[in-house]
C-alpha cells in the first residue's frame, strides 16, 4: 500500500481527509489549572478553555507517537512512514517524534513543516499525495520538506496577550502589537510566529492580509487555507475575498484551530496559508 501518512492534531485536518487516506493523528494536550487534562482529537474539550486563564498545552507524548508510528508501519506493511509535525520552534514535538523514530530504528522519516494550522494541514496533504502518487517513503519525505518551505502563513489576531502568556511571541511582539489598541498581523518566519505589521483597526489587517496573500501567490496555482479561532463568519469572507483575486485556486480547506492552537491565539483569530504545487484535495 501507499507511504503511510503521520500528522499531530495542530495540523487541524477534518477527519474526512484522515478517514480517506488513512493520515493517523497524534493528540496535543490541553490542561486546566485543576489539573483536568484532555487530549486533543480523542477527548471532548470545552470551548470557552480558549478564553480561561492558566490553561496549558503541550505537544504530542513519546509514548503516544511511538504508539502511531508502530501502527503505521504495521499499515505500511513495509512501504515506509512519513511523520509531518509542527514547526520544532514552537512544540517539543518534533524533538519527541526524532526520539520516537530512533526508537524505532529510524523506520520513520519526521519532517518538520516549519509551520502549525492550517498550513500543516497542507504540507501533510502534499506527504499524502506523493504517497498516493506511487512516491517511496525518502520520495514523500522530500516532497513535505519541499511543501514546508515554500508555504506562506498570515494570521490576524484580536490582541497579543494569549501569545504572549503563552510564550509564542517576544514581549516586544507585545508591546508593539498591543499600542493604542493596534491589531497585528502574525507570519511564520523560519519556523516561529513573528510580527509582520500593525494595523489601527481589524478591519484593516485583515484587509492588509489578504492583500499580501494575493502578492504572495504571484499569479501561481496556489491552495487556500484559511483558518479561524471561533470566528467563522469571518473566515468566511475572508475565504471568498481571497479566491476571488486569485487566478487559479485547485482546493481550499477551512478549519477551525480548536482549543490547543486557539488558547494561544485567543478567540476571533483568522489567518490565511498558501500552498504551491498541490493536486485538487478531494474530500
Amino acid at each position: 500500500m501507499p507511504v503511510v501518512i503521520v500528522t499531530d492534531s495542530s495540523s487541524r485536518l477534518p477527519a474526512s481527509l484522515m478517514s480517506k487516506y488513512g493520515i493517523l493523528q497524534v493528540p496535543l494536550h490541553v490542561a486546566l489549572d485543576d489539573g483536568t487534562e484532555y487530549l486533543e482529537g480523542v477527548d471532548d474539550i470545552p470551548t470557552d478553555v480558549v478564553s480561561t486563564p492558566n490553561v496549558t498545552t503541550s505537544g504530542a507524548s513519546l509514548a503516544d507517537l511511538r504508539s502511531a508510528y508502530e501502527r503505521a508501519l504495521e499499515i505500511s506493511d513495509g512501504d515506509g512512514v512519513v511523520a509531518v509535525h509542527m514547526s520544532r520552534r514552537l512544540s517539543g514535538t518534533w524533538s519527541a517524534a526524532r526520539l520516537a523514530s530512533d526508537a524505532l530504528d529510524g523506520e520513520v522519516r519526521v519532517v518538520d513543516s516549519r509551520s502549525v494550522g492550517v498550513s500543516l494541514g497542507l504540507t501533510t496533504m502534499a506527504a499524502v499525495q506523493a504517497a498516493q502518487a506511487g512516491g517511496e517513503r525518502d520520495d514523500v519525505y522530500e516532497a513535505a520538506v519541499r511543501a514546508g518551505a515554500t508555504a506562506e502563513s498570515l494570521l490576524c489576531v484580536q490582541n497579543l496577550d494569549n501569545l504572549r502568556h503563552s510564550g509564542r511571541l517576544s514581549a516586544t511582539g507585545h508591546i508593539l502589537g498591543s499600542a493604542l489598541s493596534i491589531k497585528p498581523i502574525l507570519h511564520m518566519a523560519d519556523g516561529v510566529l513573528a510580527l509582520r505589521e500593525r494595523h489601527r483597526t481589524m478591519t484593516k489587517a485583515i484587509s492588509k492580509m489578504v492583500d499580501t496573500i494575493v502578492e504572495l501567490a504571484d499569479g501561481e496555482p496556489v491552495t487556500v487555507g484559511v483558518q479561524h479561532c471561533q470566528n467563522p463568519a469571518l473566515a468566511s469572507e475572508v475565504l471568498d475575498s481571497v479566491v476571488s483575486r486569485l487566478d487559479d485556486v485547485p482546493s481550499t480547506l477551512t478549519v477551525d484551530l480548536g482549543q490547543v492552537l486557539g488558547t494561544h491565539v485567543g478567540p476571533g483569530a483568522v489567518g490565511v496559508a498558501l500552498a504551491h504545487g498541490l493536486d485538487p484535495i478531494t474530500f
